[in-house]
């Protein structure tokens, strides 16, 4: 039986292989329903899921924004296929919540800024059920913050990706609600998920959780609660951690700290750097650059405007 179902997963491997080369080649995502549709339930469950992170990577890998577009709807499909049958498995959560938080972020240069608190408010829901596989965050967006926190304390390295992205997610989310109260009033949470995953492994994601922080201390003036300061240092950090190649970064940092702190030289020369990346240094990282220098661009022409 073992030998038999080795085989099994053998043949079923180059079969991956083989869709995995003609979806690179044609870039179509629509094929995988194809596939889908081709096989049994049982085969679907072995061949599906390893399919999942690839294209996931493949996606991130692409500058054709138009086709992305376009494609992602049909991964996206799949994903809720995929977890309607496996509703808590915790590999195809974090590719649900990875994968709906950017086209969420997508949505405005895909010419459809209504839907991205719609795909937002599934991003979030992905991130919370990946929360709840942990025991001791099941919940985590109706315990009292004091008891979050303890909770958190309790999780360890191994749990750096689930933290992480469960907190990106539950942030895509409030981030496009247009500062609906109950979603703003989520936002500590999400700070303390991330003070976590600095914790534990501050480098993770290019320093993601250092370039939440420098936007969550540099959004609001400082009567407000701003603190300019934390949120240069957090950037800074960022940059360090992330070689410089993670261009979100240096936008997010011209547009929450240079601008907020009325810094026009420090503003001019984070987006000019932008704009000046390489994007074949960083090919795993093309389609968030992609957006990245598409944000600079708009921002450098308005220059004369902010400042």
């Amino acid at each position: 039986m073992p030998e038999a179902l080795a085989r099994i997963r053998l043949a079923m491997q180059k079969i991956t292989d083989h869709w995995l080369f003609f979806l690179e080649r044609q870039g179509r995502l629509a094929a995988l329903l194809l596939l889908a549709a081709f096989l049994s339930q049982g085969c679907a469950s072995l061949v599906l899921p390893p399919l999942v992170g690839p294209v996931v990577k493949n996606l991130n890998r692409q500058s054709d924004l138009e086709l992305v577009c376009d494609g992602a709807p049909s991964y996206l499909l799949l994903l809720d296929s995929l977890l309607v049958s496996k509703p808590d498995d915790t590999r195809l959560l974090l590719h649900g919540a990875q994968a709906y938080t950017a086209y969420a972020s997508l949505m405005p240069e895909c010419g459809r800024p209504e839907r991205a608190a719609v795909l937002g408010e599934r991003a979030r829901a992905y991130g919370l059920r990946l929360l709840d596989t942990h025991k001791d965050l099941a919940g985590a967006e109706q315990m009292p913050l004091a008891g979050f926190s303890d909770a958190l304390a309790s999780v360890g390295p191994g749990e750096v990706e689930k933290l992480f992205w469960g907190g990106y997610s539950w942030a895509t989310w409030i981030g496009f609600s247009k500062g609906a109260p109950a979603a703003v009033a989520d936002l500590p949470r999400v700070e303390q998920l991330m003070l976590r995953v600095l914790a534990l492994d501050e480098g993770f994601y290019h320093g993601g959780a250092h370039l939440f922080l420098g936007i969550y201390h540099g959004s609001r003036p400082v009567l407000l609660g701003g603190r300019p300061e934390v949120s240069r240092s957090h950037f800074e950090r960022a940059l360090a951690l992330g070689k410089r190649r993670f261009l979100p970064t240096l936008v997010a940092y011209a547009e929450y700290y240079a601008r907020q702190t009325f810094d026009r030289e420090l503003y001019v020369r984070l987006l000019e750097e932008a704009l000046a990346f390489d994007l074949s240094l960083a090919p795993d990282l093309t389609l968030p650059n992609v957006l990245a220098r598409r944000r600079a661009q708009k921002m450098l022409a308005k220059v004369e405007d902010v400042f």
